[in-house]
């Protein structure tokens, strides 16, 4: 148990990914909870998560929760869907008593069972998020009668990345996954991708109002925003905006840009390799 202090409370928060993905949950974070200071991580020389390999995965947690340890962070939210799945149990292990650590995917499995017990529902996420069926296992576990109806769909993330989206050619690509029939009637749909909430509407303009879209990033966001308060760890109240801080491990100018763009302030990107 980690003893609670002011000076614990006012250390940041600590959020990764493989790229531009987990700045949709950083931003959420941010909007619920103002007074909190991020420093966000992007393993922009890996991504994309979803087809490197658990062990890929697992290493490159670790390397960037010690950064985030160094920067004494009093959580560690892993803002990826992939390395919440591959890596979740292992960081926890290796953080100990340093930090807290959060995933993105529990937060969506309990508003899953909350909200549609009995009821069928889609999810679209990366190779590895699916086929490790991390949301399937949680899923049954609630014994809630949620069905589950799985698709692996590799191409969004890195169509993310690369900018492309709204537009004709994520239309179709985004088309060509929605219609497949292992997702045909379902009522909602998961963004099983910490990505995909930057094609949310394009995802809801396919539906037009008749599957709903969860976005993971708000649901998560509250999750936090519970868990520094039940625990004692939630921030004081400032009159200035704190100054959050961005690492790559690959700088890209797009990456900055995107950045500054979400959180709407001027954006000091470090590079910080992973290996030298």
């Amino acid at each position: 148990m980690v003893l609670t202090t002011p000076d614990l409370t006012s250390r940041p928060i600590g959020v990764f990914d493989s790229g531009i993905g987990g700045l949709t949950v950083a931003r959420a974070v941010n909007r619920v909870l103002p007074h909190e200071r991020l420093v966000y991580f992007g393993d922009t020389a890996h991504l994309p998560y979803g087809d490197k390999s658990t062990a890929a995965i697992q290493a490159y947690s670790i390397k960037i929760c010690d950064l985030l340890l160094k920067q004494q962070c009093k959580v560690i939210l892993i803002a990826c869907n992939s390395a919440s799945a591959a890596a979740y149990e292992l960081v926890r292990e290796y953080v100990g008593s340093k930090a807290r650590v959060l995933n993105v995917i529990d937060p969506i499995v309990a508003h899953i069972g909350q909200t549609y017990a009995g009821r069928t529902v889609g999810l679209i996420g990366t190779k590895q998020t699916v086929n490790s069926n991390v949301y399937r296992k949680k899923i049954d576990d609630l014994n809630a009668e949620v069905q589950l109806q799985s698709l692996a769909t590799p191409l969004l993330a890195p169509m993310i990345e690369e900018g492309f989206f709204e537009n004709n050619v994520s239309d179709n690509i985004i088309q060509s996954y929605l219609t497949n029939p292992i997702l045909q009637g379902i009522e909602a749909l998961v963004l099983g991708c910490t990505h995909y909430p930057l094609i949310k509407q394009q995802i809801a303009d396919y539906y037009q109002g008749h599957t709903e879209v969860l976005d993971a990033s708000d649901v998560v966001a509250e999750h936090v925003r519970r868990y520094l308060l039940e625990n004692q760890l939630a921030a004081a109240e400032s009159q200035t905006a704190p100054m959050h801080h961005f690492y790559v491990s690959d700088f890209t100018r797009s990456f900055e840009e995107s950045t500054r763009i979400f959180f709407g302030q001027e954006v000091h990107l470090e590079h910080y390799p992973l290996w030298e």
